[in-house]
Formats: structure tokens, C-alpha cells, sequence
């Protein structure tokens, strides 16, 4: 396949930025959008030009890292999926593609297609943990009853990888679908509710200093999200903060 790429080149967080067009050939379909970039990079090098900046590790979507938006979508056009689980059949010959990076101001983009998302890392610090004393005779975790149902949805809730991509996708730039996830994986144990109270008022009001905007449920957030999480985790974080802010 050849292809036309218009992608987001910008230099550091004080750069303007703009868009640059570049042209591929010799794409083959079963190639991962990743490795499409790196047929363009390898050009780009050869020809003695800075190659195109984007965030990479796993290229298994167990990361979340390689976060692009293609042509106006968190991950490109295909369904529970990261960018580097997105295949180059999703596309066909001479089609032109927009690359840039997730927009929101809680993101900064580093550069090029690279933004800084350690405003998750925060709002995972100000609660998304347990604290335990491990000392003397603790309970095995493992015998702990935990009925299936709130185990399933705590397992769900955890396999969030906080690749932003519900930011992205949402009007409002909200992290509450991120949030609430984090939330919902420990409201859902019995583990998680010794600081149950604390955990969800300090990761919310983390979420709010680090410039999110407020969720308006119209549901693009989960619609993105390559792992499926639920919108009833915003609401049970909804619920969770509520009592909270009134258990004193």
C-alpha cells in the first residue's frame, strides 16, 4: 500500500507545532501501525531527517503507551485495541491518515506524538493503593471470602491500563473513567475498605488539581477504552465519593 500521512511534528512542550504531510509505500496489511511508522522512520533516517517521536514498549497492548489518535480516534478505527495492536489492513491503498498526538491539557505533549501522562501516575499515588501492615500473623489474602460477582468487577476494573485514551475521546478531556477504575478495583475488596473513605476523596481531588474536566456521561470514554471498562464504574465512583463526603 501507499500511503499519506499528515502528522503532528512539534518540537518540546513550548513549540507551536504543526502538521507535516509524509508519503509510505510498500505497506503490507498484516503490518502494526507501529511498524508502519518505523517503514517512515527508517526513510526519514536514510534521508537524514529527525524521525517521527511516539511512545513505545510492549507492542502487546498490555502497556498502553503507544496512545496516538488517527484520524480523530484514541487508537485509530479499530475496537478494543491499542495503536500497536492496530493492523495496516484496517486501511486501504492511497488513503490518507492524520496522526497526532491525545489532546488535553493535563497531557503536555513532550515531543511529536509523545505526551506526558504522569497525571495518571499522581492520581494513582494520592490512593490507588492498600496500605498494610504485613507484620505479625496478617491474613492470607486468600482466605478472605470475596463473593464472584465483586471480584469479577474488581478484576475488570483492574486490567485498565491507563493509556488515556478516555481522555481523549472524551468532549471534556475527563479522567473519571481512568479514575473510577482505579477506585472501583479496591471498593470492590474487602481489602479496599480500611481506606476506602481517603482513597476515593484524595485520588478525586487529585484528579481535579491535575486540570481534567468534568464527566458529562456521554459514554465516548468506554466506547475508546481498549479494554472495555465500564461506565458503572464512574457511577459506583460517584457513589463511593458521595459517602464518603458525608461519613464526616
Amino acid at each position: 500500500m501507499k500511503l499519506n500521512l499528515k502528522i503532528w511534528r512539534q518540537e518540546d512542550a513550548k513549540d507551536k507545532g504543526g502538521f507535516q504531510n509524509y508519503k509510505v509505500d510498500g505497506i503490507d496489511g498484516d503490518m502494526s501501525f507501529l511498524e508502519m511508522l518505523d517503514v517512515l522512520n527508517n526513510t526519514l533516517v536514510e534521508e537524514g531527517v529527525d524521525p517521527v517521536e511516539f511512545d513505545h514498549d510492549c507492542r502487546e497492548g498490555i502497556c498502553g503507551s503507544c496512545s496516538l489518535q488517527i484520524n480523530g480516534e484514541p487508537h485509530g478505527p479499530d475496537r478494543r485495541v491499542t495503536t500497536c495492536q492496530l493492523h495496516m489492513r484496517k486501511f486501504k491503498d492511497g488513503d490518507d491518515i492524520v496522526i497526532e498526538p491525545f489532546r488535553a491539557t493535563a497531557f503536555p505533549v513532550i515531543k511529536d506524538l509523545v505526551i506526558d501522562r504522569s497525571a495518571f501516575d499522581r492520581i494513582q499515588h494520592a490512593g490507588g493503593y492498600i496500605s498494610v501492615n504485613t507484620s505479625g500473623n496478617t491474613q492470607d489474602a486468600n482466605s478472605i471470602p470475596i463473593e464472584k460477582d465483586n471480584a469479577d468487577d474488581s478484576f475488570y476494573a483492574a486490567t485498565c491500563i491507563g493509556c488515556g485514551a478516555c481522555v481523549a475521546a472524551c468532549k471534556n478531556a475527563s479522567a473519571m473513567l481512568f479514575t473510577a477504575a482505579k477506585v472501583s478495583q479496591f471498593a470492590l475488596l474487602p481489602q479496599g475498605e480500611v481506606e476506602a473513605h481517603e482513597r476515593v476523596l484524595s485520588m478525586v481531588d487529585q484528579m481535579d488539581k491535575e486540570g481534567f474536566g468534568n464527566c458529562t456521561n456521554t459514554g465516548a470514554c468506554e466506547i475508546e477504552c481498549p479494554k472495555g471498562i465500564s461506565l458503572e464504574n464512574i457511577a459506583r465512583l460517584n457513589r463511593e465519593y458521595l459517602g464518603a463526603s458525608f461519613s464526616g
